[in-house]
């Protein structure tokens, strides 16, 4: 079973606007409301391409009532900590004329440490039939920026190998606990090393500095796939996976979506680079939905045959 933590779950609205304009009045040609939250979205892709996951973290008030209520509709299992304090709401508007995308997105309810506790509690007993852990998200107020840092820990005393998808200080903690793979996406990996990626040999070492800093393998996300490095020691390799990219629908959560192609192949025991290939399938597949987390199986294998997969020189100080 594969297990995933939404620490701020949400419930996403995303609605097509045709030639969106900031202060104008408009009329959507399309909307798609769904439970949301990186881990969920992830979730969500796992149970449409035939994994057995399970969805927990924390929900709150009559929205965290509506976020269980669709994932039970979606087939997608569920196990969430309820807290006291409101889940919040997203709002994503696509401009489908220009492929612009606005996000806005609320902060999220804060949590309490005896609600921190009872997840614990709630991810020890899950960690019992766990294969692998999806850490993935923002954290809500009040949860401490070293949270995942302690569940990384926590689940890694526990034998449960942690893939950690988050942004700031709380993932750098994380990487810090020893993750076993991050896939943060440019930006969030220029801001995690410090540096701006001109070339491939930047990228290279930023893959290089995540690994120093604690994770055991690392994958920078890109739109048209991404670059990683794998394997430990004198068998570690650096590996760029890259297929042609699909004029979207929608790219929300294509992130999500290579996280949960990833993990639905490593759950396999496919080799790193077929788990990297199987995770850019999807991500490009995703971009052919409305709404974050769908994907076809059908089509993610057939987009399959058409990623390549080339082996990048390895920087002598990475």
């Amino acid at each position: 079973m594969i297990l995933t933590v939404t620490l701020n779950a949400a419930i996403d609205r995303t609605v097509a606007v045709p030639n969106f304009r900031l202060g104008r009045r408009h009329r959507s040609v399309e909307s798609r409301t769904v439970a949301g939250g990186k881990g969920i979205n992830v979730a969500r892709a796992l149970t449409l391409l035939g994994r057995p996951v399970i969805a927990t973290g924390f929900v709150g008030g009559p929205t965290g009532t509506r976020v269980v209520e669709q994932l039970h509709e979606e087939s997608v299992l569920t196990d969430f900590v309820r807290i006291a304090a409101e889940t919040r709401i997203n709002l994503a508007v696509i401009d489908p004329t220009s492929g612009d995308q606005t996000e806005i997105n609320e902060r999220g309810p804060a949590v309490s440490q005896v609600e921190v506790k009872k997840l614990f509690e709630r991810i020890a007993y899950l960690a019992g039939g766990a294969k692998l852990c999806v850490l993935a998200g923002s954290l809500p107020p009040g949860a401490g920026d070293d949270l995942y840092a302690r569940l990384v820990a926590d689940l890694g005393r526990r034998g449960v190998p942690v893939i950690l998808d988050a942004e700031g200080e709380a993932m750098l903690e994380g990487i810090r606990a020893g993750a076993s793979m991050v896939t943060p996406n440019e930006r969030e990996a220029e801001e995690l090393v410090g540096q701006e990626f001109a070339d491939r040999d930047d990228l290279a070492q930023g893959l290089g500095e995540l690994v120093r800093l604690g994770s055991t393998e690392a994958a920078i996300t890109r739109p048209e796939g991404c670059v990683a490095t794998v394997g430990e020691g004198s068998e570690r390799r650096l590996v760029e996976i890259h297929t042609e990219p699909l004029e979207p629908v929608s790219t929300v959560g294509s992130g999500d979506a290579f996280l949960a192609g990833y993990v639905a192949a490593r759950y396999e025991g496919r080799s790193p680079e077929e788990c990297l290939a199987y995770g850019v399938a999807a991500g490009a597949e995703s971009t052919q939905h409305f709404g974050a987390g769908t994907v076809d199986r059908n089509q993610v294998e057939r987009l399959l045959g058409e990623v390549a997969v080339h082996d990048l020189e390895v920087p002598a100080e990475v």
